[in-house]
C-alpha cells in the first residue's frame, strides 16, 4: 500500500482542505498508516497531478486563501482497484522486538525499561483511541453504531479503530507479561 491510498481513503467521506484531511488522517488512518503533514501536502500535490483528486480554491477573510480536495472519479477507481487488490499479511519490523530477541542477563534491565516505555506508549494510543471511538459513538452504543451499516458516516473509520484499539490493547497486554517474566 502506498500513502496514496491512505489519503484517497481518507477523502471519500468527504472533501477538505490539506490541513483538515491532516487531521482527519491523524484521527482515523494514522492508526494503520502514520504520515506528517507534510507527507500529507506532498501526495495531495502528487494525488492532483495525477488527476486523483481536484482541488478548488477558498477565499478567505484575514487568512491565506484554502485549497479544498474532493476525490475524482479517477481517484475513486484508484482506490476500487486498490480495495480489489491482493492483500498481503504485514511484515513486522519493531525495533523492541530485536532487543527482546537480543535478551540476556546483562541487558535484562535495559529491555525491560524499552518494553515498559512501549507499554505506556500504547496505554497513551489506546486512550486516545478510546476517547476519538466515545466521540464517533455519539453517545450511542456501538451495537447502534455498527447497525447504521457501511453507508453510514465515519462506519470505514470506526472498523479501522476498533482494530487500532486491540492492536494496542494486545500491545499492552503482551508487554505485561513479558514484564512478569523478566520480573
Amino acid at each position: 500500500m502506498a500513502l496514496r491510498h491512505a489519503v484517497l481513503a481518507a477523502l471519500t467521506s468527504e472533501e477538505g482542505s490539506g490541513y483538515e484531511l491532516s487531521k482527519r488522517f491523524d484521527a482515523s488512518v494514522a492508526n494503520f498508516w502514520p504520515a506528517s503533514s507534510q507527507q500529507v501536502y506532498r501526495e495531495l500535490d502528487r494525488l492532483e497531478g495525477d488527476g486523483l483528486v481536484k482541488a478548488r480554491t477558498v477565499r478567505q477573510q484575514k487568512r491565506p486563501d484554502k485549497r479544498i480536495f474532493r476525490i475524482t472519479p479517477r481517484g475513486s477507481a484508484e482506490l476500487l482497484d486498490f480495495i480489489r487488490g491482493e492483500t498481503r499479511p504485514t511484515v513486522i519490523r519493531d525495533d523492541l522486538l530485536v532487543k527482546i530477541a537480543s535478551l540476556n542477563e546483562s541487558n535484562t534491565a535495559d529491555v525491560a525499561a524499552s518494553v515498559k516505555d512501549r507499554m505506556e506508549a500504547s496505554q497513551e494510543k489506546l486512550a486516545m483511541y478510546e476517547t476519538l471511538r466515545a466521540t464517533l459513538l455519539g453517545g450511542g452504543s456501538e451495537a447502534e453504531f455498527l447497525g447504521r451499516g457501511p453507508g453510514s458516516e465515519n462506519f470505514g473509520p470506526y472498523l479501522a479503530l476498533k482494530r487500532g484499539i486491540s492492536f494496542e490493547k494486545g500491545t499492552v497486554r503482551w508487554s505485561r507479561e513479558v514484564l512478569s517474566v523478566l520480573g
